[in-house]
């Protein structure tokens, strides 16, 4: 095992998996509680789930990299997604998302350099009714307008 006994945030991961008695089995839960701890999915966390789960290595990245929720890079600290889906796309989203891209002098997948704002996309978040749909973190805004694109920035937690 990987010897991080040191580090609080392995320490409180250690003790979900010891909590739900995880197996493999359990895997995408212990990825998703890693990805709320760390922010991402680094090789070093990725090595110390494999181990104390008795996974391959190589399994646990293939659930990382074939779900689009987990990611393997640093994550800004307000992660802003414009969902991208029919509806969304049909009333706009594609400028509202250029907009966040011009205020924040990013590009989708990037993340500012003060890692701060991380810009990307969703293909659908299932809130068609409020169409275009923009997530930052676990808020949602609906019925989103380029003119709103700078007060969602300013409400972000610094």
């Amino acid at each position: 095992m990987c010897n991080l006994s040191q580090n609080p945030v392995f320490m409180e991961l250690d003790l979900f998996i010891d909590e739900i008695q995880a197996k493999e089995t359990d895997l995408i839960a212990v990825l998703h509680r890693a990805q709320n701890l760390f922010g991402y999915i680094s090789e070093e966390v990725l090595s110390h789930i494999s181990e104390r789960l008795g996974v391959p290595k190589s399994k646990v990245y293939g659930v990382v990299s074939f779900y689009s929720y987990f990611t393997t890079e640093p994550r800004g600290k307000n992660v802003i997604n414009v969902c991208m889906g029919t509806a969304c796309f049909v009333r706009g989203s594609e400028k509202i998302l250029r907009e966040f891209e011009s205020q924040l002098r990013i590009k989708a997948g990037e993340t500012t350099i003060d890692g701060i704002y991380t810009i990307d996309s969703l293909r659908c978040v299932g809130a068609c009714g409020l169409a275009p749909v923009v997530m930052v973190n676990d808020k949602v805004y609906g019925r989103v307008e380029t003119q709103d694109v700078a007060k969602i920035i300013n409400e972000c937690e610094v």
